[in-house]
């Protein structure tokens, strides 16, 4: 109790509760009048410190982001985890799984710097290792390249980027998994991920998306990864194939895929997260985005039923299987295409990339005889390539992609289906030679592959010690 009320009259509590509304009527009046008082230079200094963001670009991208991540958990773990033996469904999920762990902690310490900061036309610098600096401009709109010849204004806050980047370094690692499932250890799995996440995947980025990068300033389009998401774990798939060798059994034994409805499942979470993969290239809430969302439905729907008729005609029954990897064929093809064509060709896209890939894998693959497990380089590989020079051929500019310059007038042509190839040859050679030596790297620090006996046994129980019953 307040010893100054107590004084004041016989009944202290009501007089200190006269004394409250008496104050809370004085704040109430005055505040109005206080406010309409107060200068205005506070307001517009903290408004002028968020100019440029915009709340609905922001927001997108941050849906788009969480698309991107679902894609590889549950969307990718099951898809592949539905593809192989028994035996090894566990050890696929936990890849998938372990690598966005890993190359979560490897982007924030130093890939996202070297992909995005301006360094030279290779490779970023080290600008941003630990994201150093990030903090100084939380609250306000980023630019990509700022101070470069190119810069890429935006309406979202950086850390934004990051995590919409980072999702991607994560699900092209994992992509690759797929190429060489049942017969990695775990420990290179580790290793070689982390090595090829610096030494491959964070200079094809900065490549074709930092500002300085020699193929950005070259031209090229490529809206949503077809090269450093597509052919870069496509190619870097068949090199882990061609050098870890064929599974035992491979060829005689029955290694059908143990449960298509895991598989069936994850396609359909890749269908539905590769909405937010492609149309979050747009990098805001705008007319490119809708146009890239209806793009890749209509390149997937495409795919699937080429890749379906396809088998009708040749084997006599459309296969599940053959329907959802024809969907992800058309859903990697349109990837560079999804922000810079119209539905029309986006189609038609899907579909040559549903034939092609169809083909790929069950006429050529069995041919050459290589064992890439799960078709990463048949439909990634091959459906990148496919986007990417058909991106080519049907592309409306202009080619930045920034709410302020939509699609415009047709700007494919000879000159930029040869940009197309050039990216395409680049990225084809550099991945190859760059995954093979740090699979070499791996192999001389800890090995590649489990033994004979640990692959017949299966590599749940071998390098986890559990069962998935």
């Amino acid at each position: 109790m307040n010893r100054s009320c107590s004084r004041a009259v016989p009944h202290p509590a009501r007089a200190c509760a006269l004394r409250a509304v008496a104050a809370l009527a004085a704040v109430a009046t005055f505040a109005p009048s206080a406010l309409a008082a107060a200068p205005a230079t506070s307001l517009a200094a903290a408004s002028a410190a968020r100019a440029g963001i915009s709340a609905g670009d922001t927001a997108w991208m941050l849906v788009c982001t969480a698309l991107v991540l679902l894609m590889t958990i549950p969307g990718l773990a099951l898809f592949y985890a539905g593809m192989v033996r028994k035996k090894n469904v566990l050890a696929t999920m936990m890849q998938s799984f372990s690598i966005c762990a890993l190359i979560s902690v490897v982007w924030m310490v130093v890939g996202y710097s070297l992909a995005f900061t301006d360094g030279n036309a290779v490779i970023g610098g080290l600008g941003r290792v630990f994201l150093n600096g990030i903090g100084t401009g939380w609250d306000q709109a980023f630019t990509l390249g700022a101070g470069s010849a190119h810069p890429l204004p935006m309406r979202i806050p950086e850390s934004v980027f990051i995590m919409f980047q980072m999702a991607f370094a994560v699900i092209t690692p994992a992509v690759v998994t797929g190429a060489f499932a049942d017969r990695m250890k775990f420990s290179a799995l580790m290793l070689f991920m982390t090595l090829w996440s610096l030494l491959v995947y964070a200079p094809i980025a900065h490549w074709v998306w930092g500002a300085t990068g020699w193929l950005n300033t070259m031209g090229v389009a490529d809206f949503a990864g077809g090269t450093v998401v597509e052919i870069n774990a496509g190619v870097a798939g068949l090199i882990c194939a061609l050098v870890l060798g064929r599974r035992l059994g491979f060829g005689t034994e029955n290694m059908a895929p143990w449960n298509l409805a895991y598989a069936v499942t994850g396609g359909g979470l890749l269908w539905v997260g590769w909405l937010g993969f492609n149309s979050g290239g747009a990098l805001g809430a705008n007319g490119r985005a809708g146009m890239a969302v209806l793009a890749t439905q209509m390149a997937a729907a495409g795919a699937t039923m080429a890749w379906s008729g396809a088998e009708w005609l040749r084997h006599g029954k459309p296969s599940v299987l053959g329907a959802i990897s024809g969907a992800v064929a058309g859903l990697v093809a349109i990837t560079p295409a999804a922000g810079f064509v119209l539905p029309g060709p986006a189609l038609g896209i899907g579909v040559v990339a549903g034939v092609v890939c169809f083909y790929m894998v069950t006429e050529i693959k069995p041919r050459l005889g290589y064992d890439d497990s799960l078709d990463a380089f048949g439909v990634h590989g091959i459906g990148g390539i496919v986007g990417m020079l058909l991106t080519g051929v049907f592309a409306f500019g202009p080619l930045t992609a920034t709410a302020a310059r939509p699609l415009g007038a047709y700007v494919g042509g000879l000159h930029l289906l040869r940009v197309q190839a050039i990216a395409v040859a680049a990225t084809l050679a550099y991945s190859g030679a760059a995954t093979w030596v740090a699979l070499k790297i791996t192999d001389l620090v800890v090995g590649l592959r489990v033994t004979r006996e640990e692959e017949r046994e299966g590599l749940d129980v071998v390098l986890h010690g559990e069962q998935v019953f």
